[in-house]
C-alpha cells in the first residue's frame, strides 16, 4: 500500500447534517478509502485515501454524483 494521503475539499449543497452523513458514509464505501468525514458546520469533507487505488479525481466525481459540488 503507498502511503495514504489526506485532502481536505470544501462543499457546496449541503442541506442539513444528514447530507454530510451520507456523503461520508458514500466516501467511505469508495475502494481506497480509509477515512471520509464530512462536516456540515464548515461545508468541507476531510479525506484520507491510497493514491494507488482512488484518485482525488474519483472523489471529486463521486461528490458530484451524490449531488454536490467539490470546491
Amino acid at each position: 500500500m503507498a502511503t495514504a494521503i489526506e485532502t481536505t475539499m470544501g462543499i457546496k449543497g449541503f442541506h442539513c447534517s444528514g447530507c454530510a452523513n451520507n456523503l461520508s458514509k458514500i466516501l467511505t464505501s469508495l475502494e481506497g478509502v480509509i477515512k471520509a468525514e464530512a462536516d456540515f458546520d464548515s461545508a468541507k469533507v476531510e479525506v484520507r485515501y491510497d493514491p494507488e487505488r482512488v484518485s482525488e479525481e474519483d472523489l471529486k466525481d463521486q461528490i458530484r454524483a451524490s449531488g454536490f459540488e467539490p470546491v
